[in-house]
């Protein structure tokens, strides 16, 4: 089990000036397209080997010009290639950005729900009778409503394999 904890803070402040920088990376990157599930799905994606091969059919098609057909835009192309080849690193560094967001998000919010918890259990225990009794009834009615939720989202499943 992970023994990392999460200490930190951010206010609000600090949120609207990290997304103000966001946004303005997103603006200096004024020529990105978003793509449909079905587009992503349906076009060539380039990796190593169809960069290898497009820089060099690219050099060739350059090379004899005349033998290519007139619709085909080399230099366009290049531009093309040069622009994913450029966005790597970004991609690359964006990418771990992400993660790093998403592993803390993730543990500072097990910390909060663990707390939480412990906090509920110990209230169930030394809480009865002593003013706690409605809070810790209202939390176990959303503890069993999360709960019967998830259990009946796995129920259909298990029975299906059963069957």
């Amino acid at each position: 089990m992970n023994n990392q904890t999460v200490t930190a803070t951010l206010s609000t402040q600090d949120v609207s000036e990290i997304v103000a920088q966001l946004k303005a990376a997103r603006e200096q990157l004024d020529f990105l397209i978003g793509l449909t599930p079905q587009e992503r799905r349906q076009i060539p994606k380039m990796g190593l080997k169809a960069q290898t091969f497009t820089t060099r059919a690219l050099d060739m098609a350059a090379q004899h010009i005349d033998m290519m057909p007139r619709h085909i835009d080399v230099e366009e192309a290049r531009r093309d290639l040069a622009l994913f080849e450029a966005l790597n690193p970004i991609l690359q560094a964006v990418n771990h950005f992400k993660e790093l967001l998403e592993d803390t998000q993730m543990l500072a919010g097990s910390e909060a729900y663990a707390a939480a918890r412990l906090a509920y259990n110990s209230a169930k225990v030394t809480g009865k009778n002593r003013g706690l009794d409605d809070v810790i009834e209202d939390l176990s009615q959303q503890f069993r409503k999360s709960r019967r939720s998830s259990a009946a989202a796995q129920s259909p499943a298990s029975q299906s394999q059963t069957a």
